[in-house]
């Protein structure tokens, strides 16, 4: 980042301005139009001004572009000074269909001292800008009858269908009510003869069946004119006494040729016919310079009526700009300071405010997390202070938790609680705590406020990322890809990176975090999980529990995961569905865990008629679970959501070989081969490891074995003091 004062100044500012600008064009689209149904009033006007009148003079445009510099300077005083009696746009009079555009040529029209009419192009259809035209002006296609003569306007740009049109255009023609009728199209629909470098083929009129169809029509009824735009020329032929003109010489890029040139059309409709004048109009240009002028009043035309995009362009460049001065001239050390003493603060009770969205009696694996390692410190003689939202089941009489009043409850149990943390007096309460450090295991919501509460307070933040938020998409309201892979890494990265160190339970979350970006001091630590209850389970208890679940001599799969969608339960299922007709062994599949998808998942287990291997037991009491784990012989896990998978630690605390789904929580901790096996998410590789465990007793054993060993050395006292080693290395480094 920008560290110099005056740059970092500036690299603020700019970013102010981005948002501010971005902010009015949000303003300028979302806010309510100050003008609507235009062509309605104008056509009242027209009405008004000629009523029943044979005779009258009318003036053509094409191409106007938002052309401040030309049409609005040059051509209306023009206009205004000539007989015309109203002003017909070809097409194209804005240069896109944004807010500002629009507005912009509302503004100049409001110069004309005529009524006038606006074909829908294809500028005026780009940007979104179709819905901004209809509401602005009126529909993509109409027509007025004007004394003897009809005046019909066509969409060319493919928003209103052309067989629809074209039916429209029949009847209407087929009426005959007109001695003269003009269509007004903006794409042309013939190739003009002129070869300019600014025409290419898919500036004229299309699909073929749509041109045919519609030449066929102008030729049986005899429509006087088809006037277009679209093309910055002048052209005028005459096709079976139909005289088709184009007309793009009111603005735009023009290049002052023979038949590129700044010009307006007046049309003379009176009792001897119809003619025409092409008027060629003048903008001082010295004969050496023409294109030149032209293409500066093209720009500056662009400047002057998308000077929001100007300044947006300018501020972003400004950004980018500072951002690699920064990078190339602004020096960095990569590597972390190693002169720092922690002994201090390892010799020391600290005291810790940690902040999460849940916590016990809600069970899961975070809040699991955060009461272990709070024991294990407070076994150590520090300090904590857990800030969590609040529970209906909650002990009260807990000590040294601070729950947050709960303002919305979510999922079907209402386990996910929404806490109020702008309650009064919160950060008075943490103050009073007066912490040295604080641990995040959230990077939203009571995360943020955390955040926020240590960077008011002077005091280092520690963040532990427990969760692959892009799994949790499906809980979140907003589109599901959106979430999952854009926003979900953002908010981690940034999160992540206004924090003082990361702590991390897998070698393989620490490479995500450097892959997206993250720069904190991350730190690998595995989470602690209660080896020594494993190992002394009362025999009695766990023959009572054999007794209550009707357990025999099957061989026991046990799983442990809430029943929600990011936990691939359906896999299991489908899984064992197959398996049963496999094994000649019998066995059962104990999954323990709750969640809202509880009853669509029963409802599968019952179709497929797997009462007898399946059982979905609900919540375990975190103190009971090891009796849980007790009965396993394999433990069997399909989620690719964990950032370690606790519960697989857990597992072989109780001797039960794994047999996971190979993902970044799993990876680190299943060894292939050794403590169990990480298969690809295939169904028939995960049901043939279950099933080689199943039927090979002497290789589960082995297996089983491992895996104690493997979890002996992720006790809560080792994973404490390793926790508050890190605080101690944080707190080094702080200035004094």
């Amino acid at each position: 980042m920008i560290t110099k004062g005056p740059f970092k100044a500036l690299f603020y500012l700019n970013i102010v301005l981005v948002v501010a600008l971005i902010g009015y064009k949000g303003y300028l689209n979302l806010s309510k139009p100050d003008f609507t149904a235009v062509h309605t009033e104008q056509l009242l006007a027209l009405q008004t001004k000629l009523k029943d009148a044979d005779n009258f003079q009318f003036a053509v445009v094409g191409n106007i572009n938002n052309s401040v510099g030309v049409f609005e300077r040059t051509f209306i005083p023009l206009l205004n000074r000539s007989d015309a009696d109203f002003l017909v746009s070809a097409g194209n009079a804005v240069s896109a269909g944004g807010e500002d555009k629009y507005r912009a040529l509302y503004g100049t029209l409001s110069r004309l001292k005529m009524p006038y009419l606006l074909t829908f192009g294809p500028n005026e259809y780009a940007n979104f800008g179709s819905f901004r035209f209809y509401e602005h002006f009126g529909p993509h296609f109409y027509s007025m009858k004007l004394g003897n003569s009809r005046f019909i306007f066509l969409d060319s740009t493919g928003k209103t269908h052309f067989r629809w049109q074209l039916e429209w255009l029949a009847a209407l023609l087929g009426t005959g009510d007109a001695a003269h009728t003009f269509v007004f199209i903006s794409h042309p629909p013939l190739h003009v003869e002129e070869n300019s470098l600014l025409i290419e083929d898919d500036d004229f009129l299309a699909p073929d069946e749509f041109t045919q169809r519609l030449m066929a029509l102008v030729k049986a009824h005899q429509v006087d004119m088809v006037f277009s735009a679209n093309l910055p020329i002048y052209s005028d032929r005459n096709i079976d006494g139909t005289r088709f003109i184009t007309t793009g010489g009111a603005g735009g890029l023009i290049l002052n040729d023979d038949s590129s040139f700044y010009h307006y059309l007046k049309v003379q409709v009176s009792s001897a016919g119809v003619s025409t004048e092409m008027v060629p109009v003048e903008i001082g240009q010295r004969p050496l310079f023409k294109t030149l002028e032209s293409l500066w009043f093209f720009i500056y035309s662009l400047f002057y009526v998308g000077y929001v995009n100007f300044l947006l362009l300018l501020a972003v460049l400004g950004l980018i700009a500072m951002r690699l001065y920064s990078l190339v001239f602004v020096g960095r050390d990569y590597y972390r300071n190693f002169d720092i003493n922690p002994a201090p603060w390892l010799d020391k009770p600290i005291r810790v405010a940690m902040f999460t969205n849940n916590y016990l009696p809600f069970i899961g694996g975070v809040p699991l997390s955060i009461e272990r390692l709070c024991n294990g410190l407070q076994a150590r003689s520090n300090e904590v202070l857990i800030v969590a939202p609040g529970y209906d089941q909650q002990n009260e009489h807990e000590v040294g938790v601070l729950r947050l009043p709960s303002i919305l409850s979510l999922g079907a149990r209402q386990e996910f609680r929404l806490a109020n943390i702008f309650q009064p007096g919160i950060y008075r309460k943490i103050r009073a705590f007066r912490p040295d450090i604080i641990h995040l295991h959230h990077p939203i919501w009571v995360g943020s406020l955390g955040l926020f509460i240590g960077r008011r307070l002077g005091v280092p933040v520690v963040y532990t990322y427990h969760t692959r938020l892009e799994h949790y998409a499906h809980f979140v309201p907003l589109p599901g890809i959106l979430f999952r892979n854009l926003i979900s890494h953002t908010l981690i990265r940034r999160f992540a990176n206004k924090c003082n160190g990361i702590v991390v339970p897998t070698y393989s979350a620490e490479e995500y975090l450097r892959m997206i970006g993250v720069k904190t001091p991350t730190y690998v630590q595995p989470t602690g999980i209660d080896f020594q209850r494993a190992q002394n389970i009362d025999p009695d208890a766990l023959a009572r529990l054999r007794t209550h679940l009707k357990i025999g001599e099957e061989i026991i799969l046990i799983s442990v995961a809430r029943l929600s969608n990011e936990k691939n339960i359906d896999f299991m299922i489908e899984a064992v569905s197959q398996l049963r007709h496999d094994v000649q062994r019998p066995f059962r599949l104990l999954m323990i865990g709750d969640g809202h998808q509880r009853a669509r998942l029963q409802a599968r287990i019952d179709q497929l008629q797997l009462g007898a291997w399946v059982s979905l037991i609900g919540t375990v009491e975190p103190q009971d679970m090891a009796i849980y784990y007790g009965l396993g012989d394999i433990f069997v896990f399909a989620s690719k959501s964990e950032t370690q998978g606790m519960v697989i630690l857990e597992a072989m605390a109780a001797g039960m070989p794994v047999v996971a789904i190979r993902s970044s929580g799993i990876d680190d901790v299943v060894e292939e081969g050794i403590n169990g096996f990480k298969t690809p998410e295939n169904q028939g590789i995960w049901q043939a490891k279950v099933r080689k465990l199943i039927e090979e007793p002497d290789l589960r054993q082995e297996m089983g074995n491992n895996a104690l060993a493997s979890a002996r050395a992720h006790s809560v006292d080792q994973f404490a003091a390793e926790i508050k080693a890190i605080y101690a290395e944080i707190l080094a480094r702080q200035p004094t």
